[in-house]
């Protein structure tokens, strides 16, 4: 039998031989018994029971996954048949609600953002203390694109909260909310005069931590493009419509989480040189292996430097790197300052998010344990400040300091015998091995809800995506339930945008345009069209030239086919068969869980038969298949780029086209098998990192 807790799809069968040597090779996984436990409200996570070591088991994301919830959503019924396809390539409102306690918004927001954080993952034996895998690698290389990743995590997390903690400071001191501000004076007050300022305020976060219904009572929650961060009062969103509650700009969206990550985006976009090769999206280790569209692009993160140089030379200055033997030497060390850099955001943004996730779990994780936990360390502090005078406190603050200053050879002795005794001390003091041990990041949380959707034979459909810009209109809010010092006429002209004044500017700007900007408008069009022109043939040569290395044999032309796929090329896929190519034929790649080992292979053919683009007359019974991997053999999963990331920019400017992307499947025993022109590449990884009881690690 295989082992429980692994999702099987619809597929063609494994021959009998293959599969009697592919469960040879996997007996010792089957012995491993899956209980299927409850997660009730508060429960804590039983993790599955094992003969084998402490390594070999599955992690409490695993345990989740495989559990048996109180509330459920479509991907979470167990029908014990064929793969239920719950929406893909359909409109979002014919999505049912996919799991219990979650709104599709909220999951695919967490889904899109997944997506761009993840580019490379590695299986792993080693022991997670947190109890959650999909940690970040301490080796992790640095890559520009992977830091801009980093950074919106930063601006979407950290910066919108401490945003949000800052106008509700701006309303409580305006005085605009004269009740709540009253309460909040009149507490402070009498704490004062008690000198009981410090147990107060350790009283009320834990109130906060422990009493969710307190938080909305304490701190009413307003749209947060509405309040004028200064006065603390309405003011107009700065996007000109209130079209979205969770922005600083207020800026429309079509789904739940878009506007923030659009700001996120030009938040990344706008910052010095470093952000100019994270916001061209530089990310050499996913590069093809040889593309000379890519090599034949100067690198435009050079130009700030050459920008430069050349200011220097036309100033009589010496900007020659030949003769500028600083130049390499300071290039070098700063980029290698990035790495533990973009580590520090990573950890920043996982740290803010494992603390959001513990003070409001979202299924299937505890809810009450966290809380608790949280609020625990909390409460000897109230017991301490009790009974600790100010005069006490500045003795052993100054006690601290002499000691830290003066014993630092006893210090180091004492660091020694830690390191020698108990070689792993510091990563188990850390935040997500200790006080946040199972809380887990967003990422996290989004593996183990993919995870669940496989256990239960429900692939979770991607989230909705179209070309269409989103409605300049603003949100359904009422005014009359903020708890602000405005009429709900005032809330209502504030989040819609003034006629009059909308008029004026079109007004104006086809005054400008009239008067004297059209004429240098269409001159710079045409010039800009010749080179765009110019450009496009000069992409559209090259590619040509790749699919005639290609006929000849060309392995590295070959995986350049299908880059840039027709309109009459792109279709729907998904969730069993998703068009992509290998060694540049056309074909599709299979997701199989009908025999006992799920597999992942690739095939020219369709698993129901169709699929067109078969060069030679294939059996439909006995469809050629190039290669199979079993799932859980998978060791290494690595999104790779259609193109360079230089060809990308050149591309997408010059032909307004989007690149399919690749994805390379490397197994055990290290052999690779590279996939490209993909067109649901991101979905295909998701399915694939989900599926198996692999522990991973992101790279």
């Amino acid at each position: 039998m295989p082992m429980p807790g692994y999702v099987f799809r619809d597929g063609q069968p494994i021959p009998d031989s293959e599969l009697e040597q592919q469960q040879g090779l996997h007996a010792g996984a089957s012995a491993t018994d899956m209980t299927r436990v409850s997660t009730s409200t508060g429960s804590d996570i039983n993790t599955p029971t094992s003969s084998a070591t402490d390594v070999d088991h599955p992690t409490d994301s695993h345990a989740l996954a495989n559990a048996d919830h109180e509330e459920k959503g479509a991907a979470q019924f167990n029908e014990h048949g064929k793969v239920k396809n719950l929406g893909w390539n359909e409109h979002p409102k014919e999505v049912p609600d996919l799991v219990g306690g979650l709104d599709n918004d909220d999951l695919w927001a967490l889904i899109r953002r997944f997506n761009k954080q993840m580019y490379h993952v590695k299986a792993t034996k080693a022991p997670f203390p947190g109890g959650l895998d999909l940690n970040i690698a301490d080796e992790d290389e640095f890559s520009p694109d992977k830091l801009r990743a980093n950074v919106e995590r930063l601006y979407m997390t950290v910066i919108i909260g401490l945003m949000g903690f800052g106008k509700h400071i701006a309303r409580l001191r305006s005085w605009r909310e004269p009740r709540r501000t009253g309460a909040f004076a009149a507490v402070y007050a009498l704490a004062w005069i008690l000198n009981l300022l410090v147990p107060s305020f350790f009283t009320a976060v834990i109130v906060l931590i422990v009493y969710p219904p307190s938080r909305p009572i304490l701190f009413p929650p307003a749209p947060l493009a509405l309040i004028d961060s200064n006065t603390g009062g309405v003011q107009s969103p700065k996007a000109g419509v209130l079209g979205s509650h969770d922005s600083a700009t207020g800026a429309p969206e079509k789904h739940k989480g878009e506007a923030v990550e659009q700001e996120a985006s030009n938040f990344v976009s706008g910052i010095g040189s470093i952000a100019l090769s994270s916001a061209t999206g530089k990310h050499e280790q996913g590069d093809p292996d040889s593309d000379p569209l890519n090599k034949s692009v100067p690198d435009p993160t050079r130009l700030a430097m050459v920008g430069a140089d050349a200011k220097s030379s036309a100033q009589g200055g010496i900007p020659s790197e030949h003769h500028d033997k600083t130049k390499q030497p300071m290039e070098d060390a700063m980029w290698g300052k990035m790495r533990p850099v973009m580590h520090v955001v990573g950890d920043i943004a996982d740290g803010w998010e494992r603390f959001a996730n513990a003070l409001s779990p979202t299924p299937p994780f505890p809810k009450e344990r966290p809380r608790l936990v949280l609020a625990s360390v909390l409460v000897p502090g109230v017991a301490v400040s009790l009974f600790t005078t100010s005069a006490m406190f500045m003795r052993m603050s100054t006690f601290g300091i002499g000691v830290g200053f003066f014993s630092d050879p006893l210090l180091w002795r004492g660091l020694d015998w830690l390191n020698k005794n108990y070689p792993n001390w510091q990563k188990l003091l850390e935040l997500r091995n200790s006080v946040l041990k199972g809380v887990p990041t967003n990422a996290q949380l989004t593996i183990t809800l993919l995870r669940i959707g496989e256990a239960n034979k429900a692939p979770l459909p991607p989230p909705p995506s179209s070309d269409q810009p989103p409605p300049n209109r603003p949100k359904s809010l009422n005014g009359d339930d903020l708890p602000l010092d405005a009429s709900n006429e005032e809330i209502h002209s504030a989040i819609h945008e003034d006629p009059a004044e909308k008029e004026a500017a079109e007004a104006a700007a086809a005054t400008t345009v009239g008067a004297d900007a059209k004429p240098k408008h269409k001159h710079g069009q045409h010039i800009l069209g010749f080179f765009k022109g110019t450009t496009k043939t000069g992409v559209e040569t090259k590619l040509g030239v790749d699919k005639v290395r290609a006929k000849i044999g060309s392995a590295h032309a070959k995986n350049h086919l299908g880059v840039l796929p027709k309109p009459e090329e792109m279709g729907p896929s998904g969730p069993v068969d998703f068009k992509g190519r290998y060694k540049g034929h056309k074909g599709w790649i299979n997701i199989s869980t009908a025999a006992a080992v799920p597999c992942v292979s690739w095939s020219k053919e369709a698993s129901d038969g169709t699929g067109g683009a078969v060069e030679d007359t294939i059996d439909k019974h006995h469809k050629h298949v190039a290669f199979k991997v079993p799932v859980q053999d998978i060791q290494e999963l690595k999104k790779v780029g259609g193109l360079g990331w230089k060809a990308k920019i050149v591309v997408g400017w010059a032909t307004g086209k989007t690149v399919a992307d690749g994805l390379e499947i490397v197994d055990k025993a290290g052999n690779v098998w590279k996939l490209t022109a993909i067109q649901y590449r991101e979905e295909l990884f998701n399915r694939l990192v989900a599926i198996g009881g692999q522990k991973w690690e992101s790279w």
